[in-house]
């Protein structure tokens, strides 16, 4: 192993850090928080408190410590770019949340800045880490329920705003300069990149409705992102289906996976005591019992952390990379460009 420990330096303590970054890695036995910047200074603090880390009075500080070896950046999602950027050029390895950037121009510069760097970069993709997905895929690699044919996968809650540090209204992930985009990129990056991963098929072509159907402000007024989006995919392996990415599923939360095979079907995430169900045609059923899929109200732990640390520990590419957090993020920006020009859209990677 090329190092003993990784260091931590987290930018940004908001719901994500709380609720997973910190925990997680406060919890490794191979990784220490050393630092903490958020413009809330009282967020930092407090997050110091509980996980250890010294209170940083800038971004600038904090990149320029040399007792840091990765940062974490648990940002606003107009920000992602600018603070990876400038982590890998400090020479921090990066853990970035999703969406990656605000544009593929951007994920490519991040992509060649740790190329450049020698240095590793990670996007928090957990879906294909949580215990039923993973399940899931070796069931589909066994040809469980014969060749996918068609799929819907979604995932919908009641919103940011009950679960973000900013509570209410005015919350930053209903701003579009500093969300850029919605329940699609909340929640819908998300399920872009378990399908093609489960399905070992890249998207090839969409087409979207993405909408602010009933979300309103601090001000009462529409908010400037999406929060609803129902897309059609295409993948290179033939099949089709429909992605789902809602913030205004109020009575429950949805974080459903339905694909429809040769053989039957299969549901994952459907039934909390069996999170994976195989149907098949001949009337034959199995159940399998394998350990739950997160939601806002039951956080379990993403994986994340630990696959980043053993990742840099063990100087290889990270599952996650940042080339896969591109080809999430290219499909999110094919969906919006679609709902735009109520066209097909074929996906540019």
């Amino acid at each position: 192993m090329a190092e003993e420990m990784v260091r931590f330096g987290l930018l940004g303590a908001g719901s994500i850090a709380i609720y997973r970054h910190a925990p997680e890695i406060s919890s490794h036995p191979c990784a220490k928080i050393v630092a903490i910047y958020d413009p809330i200074t009282s967020r930092a603090e407090w997050l110091a408190e509980q996980y250890g880390g010294e209170v940083e009075a800038s971004e600038k500080a904090l990149l320029a410590r040399q007792d840091i070896d990765a940062v974490v950046v648990a940002t606003p999602n107009a920000h992602h770019a600018r603070l990876t950027l400038a982590a890998l050029k400090a020479g921090k390895h990066v853990l970035c949340e999703k969406p990656m950037a605000t544009s593929l121009a951007d994920a490519k510069k991040m992509l060649s800045a740790a190329k450049r760097a020698g240095r590793k970069l990670m996007i928090g993709h957990n879906q294909r880490l949580m215990p039923p997905h993973i399940k899931a895929k070796q069931l589909l690699r066994d040809g469980a329920i014969g060749e996918v044919l068609s799929f819907r996968t979604s995932f919908g809650h009641g919103g940011p705003e009950m679960w973000s540090q900013d509570k209410g209204a005015h919350t930053w992930f209903f701003k579009k300069e500093e969300a850029f985009v919605g329940s699609m990129g909340d929640l819908g990056v998300h399920k872009a990149d378990l399908i093609r991963w489960l399905l070992d098929s890249e998207v090839t072509e969409v087409g979207a409705f993405v909408e602010t159907l009933a979300k309103c402000n601090d001000k009462g007024q529409p908010i400037t992102v999406d929060d609803n989006a129902v897309c059609i995919l295409r993948l290179a392996n033939g099949s089709v289906g429909q992605l789902t990415a809602s913030w205004t599923y109020s009575a429950a939360e949805d974080n459903v996976t339905i694909l429809y095979g040769t053989k039957g079907q299969m549901v994952i995430g459907a039934n909390p005591e069996f999170p994976v169900e195989v149907m098949l045609r001949n009337g034959e059923m199995a159940q399998y019992k394998v350990g739950g899929v997160s939601t806002n109200e039951a956080q379990l732990p993403s994986g994340i952390p630990d696959a980043f640390i053993d990742a840099v520990l063990d100087d290889v590419e990270p599952e996650i990379s940042g080339r896969e957090g591109l080809k999430a993020l290219a499909i999110v920006l094919a969906c919006l460009e679609s709902a735009a020009s109520r066209q097909i859209v074929k996906v540019a990677y």
